[in-house]
């Protein structure tokens, strides 16, 4: 198999995607995100509730490729007690590493460093971005609330 694709589906990947953590939804989220990746077809629904501006609880559904669910995985991991401009931070620093004028999230992102493989594939971004994407913006209409 070619090194490339052994480098991108990483067995911490591989373990990521095999494990996604809070893959319930949430019966009374502050709000709720789809996002869909017209390319690949990779979904994601988050809810999420805020207390004082953070994170206090996350649910979601995931029928992505394995690299947009170890994204999520990691995601569902890391989220609860995270502010509203942590997670746009982390959007941000996510799609400039994809896009390759950035370096892999700082702390307390830091474990998505894991994802800097896929950054020479780019038909795999769009999957990989909905998590972060859907975060961010649900984020921000809970905390709007």
């Amino acid at each position: 198999m070619d090194q490339a694709l052994l480098d991108l589906y990483n067995a911490k990947i591989l373990e990521l995607a095999a494990r996604v953590e809070r893959s319930t939804r949430l019966d009374h989220p502050d709000a709720t995100v789809s996002k869909e990746s017209p390319l690949c077809g990779s979904r994601i629904t988050i809810d999420l509730i805020m207390k004082d501006g953070r994170v206090a609880d996350y649910g979601q559904t995931v029928k992505a490729c394995a690299l947009g669910t170890a994204a999520a995985s990691l995601i569902a991991k890391l989220i609860i007690g995270k502010t509203v401009t942590e997670l746009r931070q982390l959007r941000d620093e996510m799609r400039a590493l994809l896009e390759g004028s950035g370096a892999p999230p700082t702390a307390p992102f830091e474990d998505f460093k894991i994802l800097t493989p896929v950054v020479p594939w780019k038909l795999r971004h769009g999957s990989v971005m909905l998590p972060f994407e859907a975060v961010a913006e649900a984020a921000a209409i809970a905390e709007k609330k």
